[in-house]
């Protein structure tokens, strides 16, 4: 089927904005181009792929399903265009980039700081999010890379693990439970005690779910968060255990303000990595950021 590229062009403006107005605006053309263009691509593809309610639209399941993919191949053309701009010269670009707030902070952040250092006029966009979802973001084309926690059933035959990092995932309690230090324990007496959790969309809450399932323990948190910071404070005031990465909570540990809880059991590492997209070629500027990361 050959079909002008153009007309792929104007149905991801209208698709994205849900708007032929909007779409015209941004193309520069007039809105009855818009439709026209709309109008050949349906005949081309002999459905329709809009709905139209007197000044509203919406995407039909085919027009959601080709956006979609014209979504990804329009993030992968606009990479390519930034990685010509940025071949020359480091004095401009970006890096576009997804992880969790929490690796942020206790990862990428002193990578940050350094890049910016020494490229202040690249651009670092972050967009947090849970590592699936960074997985995701990175698998439609929206982000060069993701900084991820690597899920156990990580199987995406396009995207390539790079620069993994060992974890180690340890119990933790506040000062107040004192007597469950310096001694193995089982995971039924920890079951016993009340636990704060992170949601269950993230991977380490998916690991702890798996590690407890295979160990035949029921842990049922009673509270669940989305934030790894507040998840260790409420823990510091003694609400309950919790599971975690034990490199976020040295200082805690060490200052006497958390308990290390070891388990009879040891419990498995994993890792925390990058991944790329395998066919599509990083720009300038975030290969300089992977070059970074893995010294």
């Amino acid at each position: 089927m050959n079909i002008n590229f153009e007309l792929y062009k104007v149905f991801y403006h209208v698709a994205k904005n849900l708007s032929f107005s909007l779409a015209a605006e941004e193309l520069y053309i007039t809105q009855s181009a818009v439709s026209q263009s709309i109008k050949l691509l349906e005949e081309k593809h002999s459905c329709q792929l809009f709905t139209r309610n007197k000044k509203r639209i919406a995407l039909t399941p085919e027009g959601d399903l080709l956006y979609k993919y014209i979504e990804q191949a329009y993030q992968f053309i606009l990479i390519g265009q930034r990685s010509i701009a940025e071949l020359h010269s480091l004095k401009q670009g970006e890096i576009k980039l997804a992880a969790s707030d929490t690796i942020c902070k206790y990862y990428l952040l002193p990578y940050f700081k350094q890049f910016n250092q020494q490229y202040p006029e690249i651009k670092i966009k972050v967009i947090n999010r849970t590592s699936p979802v960074c997985i995701d973001l990175l698998a439609q084309g929206l982000v060069d890379l993701s900084v991820i926690n690597i899920p156990d059933n990580f199987n995406n035959n396009n995207l390539v693990i790079q620069n993994k990092r060992i974890i180690q995932d340890v119990f933790i309690a506040g000062a107040q439970f004192q007597h469950l230090k310096d001694r193995p324990v089982a995971l039924t007496e920890l079951s016993k005690y009340p636990f704060l959790m992170l949601e269950k969309n993230t991977v380490t809450r998916q690991f702890f779910d798996c590690l407890v399932t295979a160990a035949k323990v029921n842990i049922t948190p009673e509270i669940e968060l989305g934030s790894i910071d507040i998840l260790i404070e409420l823990v510091k005031i003694g609400l309950g255990l919790s599971f975690v990465t034990k490199e976020y909570v040295e200082k805690e540990l060490s200052a006497g303000n958390l308990v290390l809880v070891n388990t009879q059991a040891p419990i498995p590492s994993r890792s925390l990595g990058v991944i790329t997209h395998k066919g599509v070629p990083l720009p300038p500027a975030t290969l300089k950021f992977m070059e970074l990361l893995e010294e």
